[in-house]
């Protein structure tokens, strides 16, 4: 099958696993032939039962164009996970992204990318702490990957940013919708200097609180590391040290986070054997490299030419524009 509309289409059965909407896509060679799909008939192709979707095929199809309309007039990429330009590392994990939708530039395949995330609501030395490490990584030659929520995530690309590097943010949200308002300054600047808001959400699609947990199991996807900055008990940081776990990631903890009710989900996880750091220096003492400048150098090589940098500022420009009159969380 070749049909984008119809890939689109497929993305938004939401009642699909990853997997198996790749496999329906091995199957369905026509728009008759998903306008006939039933959850009986769905359910006998992924073996398992399946519930009636909210939207039926054709209402699927309909909003499917509109998706097209939307990311071709916006320039916005989708690339399937068989595709040469699907992140490596993302495609190893147990259930990579059937689609992601791309703002911006991804990485070169072999750029060296670490997440920094943490709690929403940090004490302002972890924001301070966050910032620091994000510069220093991308100082570096590191690209700073998290989600743009409020606190640690923001403050993590701010710092990146604020060295010249390269950041990438996963959106809970689909990829015409960022939120919180308070971190779309930040994408759009992200964008700017050729970073990208990636997304495995169709547009329209809004920020829900199930999204979260799917959202960082492409964070961690993406990175060879994951850092927790500060993390309370029960909170979605946590879930992305699972995943790092699960996905055979290195895993360090922040030596600012571990104190005090703020920080009880970090200092679980150094009890459980995470690596508490204190800078980057200790991430690169652990993993036996010495950054040099030519780390930057090489990252900044693999980044965006100079015409791509350009429509990357257009981009930021109409994120920005978009974003006007808008106040939702």
């Amino acid at each position: 099958m070749h049909d984008l509309q119809l890939r689109l289409a497929i993305n938004r059965m939401t009642g699909l696993r990853p997997h198996e909407k790749l496999q329906l896509e091995d199957l369905v060679d026509s728009e008759r032939f998903f306008c006939s799909l039933t959850a009986p008939l769905l359910s006998r192709i992924t073996g398992r039962p399946i519930a009636e979707h909210a939207a039926a095929p054709d209402d699927l199809l309909r909003m499917a164009e509109r998706d097209l309309r939307y990311i071709r007039s916006n320039r916005v990429h989708v690339i399937p996970c068989y595709d040469a330009k699907y992140p490596a590392m993302l495609r190893e994990i147990y259930d990579p992204p059937y689609l992601l939708y791309l703002r911006g530039e991804l990485p070169a395949w072999d750029s060296l990318m670490i997440a920094v995330v943490g709690t929403r609501d940090p004490g302002a030395e972890a924001v301070i702490s966050a910032m620091q490490l994000g510069r220093e990584l991308s100082g570096d030659g590191f690209y700073v990957i998290s989600g743009l929520a409020r606190g640690i995530d923001c403050a993590a690309h701010q710092g990146a940013l604020s060295a010249g590097g390269l950041t990438g943010a996963v959106l809970g949200s689909g990829i015409d919708a960022v939120t919180p308002y308070s971190s779309r300054e930040t994408a759009a600047r992200m964008l700017d200097s050729g970073g990208f808001l990636l997304s495995e959400y169709a547009p329209g699609v809004h920020a829900a609180k199930y999204h979260f947990p799917a959202r960082n199991r492409i964070i961690s996807g993406l990175s060879r590391g994951v850092v927790i900055v500060q993390a309370p008990a029960r909170s979605g940081a946590l879930i992305t040290a699972d995943y790092a776990l699960d996905h055979g990631r290195d895993l360090f903890v922040h030596s600012v986070g571990v104190n005090g009710a703020a920080g009880a989900g970090s200092s679980d996880l150094a009890a459980d054997g995470a690596l508490i750091i204190d800078s980057a220096r200790d991430i690169y003492a652990e993993w036996g490299i010495e950054p040099e400048p030519r780390f930057a150098t090489a990252v900044r090589k693999a980044s965006p030419p100079v015409d791509s940098r350009d429509a990357g500022r257009q981009l930021a420009e109409e994120l920005r524009f978009s974003l006007q009159g808008s106040g939702r969380e």
